[in-house]
């Protein structure tokens, strides 16, 4: 028999809040079953669970999670899913890697405004390193 969580267990197993679980369900991404009025998820919900989230924390969109899990549903030879997340993978890629650019940049910019900031406090006669 499937081992079946409540939502409390189910967030509780993945370190996540009953209302993050019926977010996911009110986006379509899970669908539990019901006994009576309670929700009750399986094991395959808690495996989505996981997907999702990990979708998430890697910076990928509902709309791309959900796209990938339904072809999971349709695709039994999984190579058309695989090539979506192949393409996403790559797209989401190239998306830090500008990201990261830009905080390079960033950080360049900052760090010479320090350097002058303090070649500017030097030549007025302030330490700007003082003690305490």
């Amino acid at each position: 028999m499937d081992t079946l969580y409540s939502v409390t267990d189910l967030g509780r197993s993945l370190g996540i809040t009953p209302r993050t679980i019926r977010f996911y369900e009110d986006k379509g991404l899970i669908s539990p079953r019901r006994v009576g009025t309670t929700r009750v998820y399986t094991a395959k919900d808690r495996a989505r669970m996981t997907l999702i989230l990990r979708g998430k924390s890697l910076g990928f969109t509902l709309r791309d999670i959900k796209e990938f899990l339904d072809l999971y549903a349709t695709d039994k030879t999984q190579v058309e899913q695989i090539t979506l997340l192949l393409a996403k993978v790559r797209q989401r890629v190239a998306q830090l890697e500008e990201q990261r650019q830009a905080v390079e940049t960033s950080l360049r910019e900052l760090r010479d405004i320090e350097r002058q900031s303090l070649e500017a406090l030097k030549a007025k006669g302030v330490n700007p390193h003082p003690q305490g």
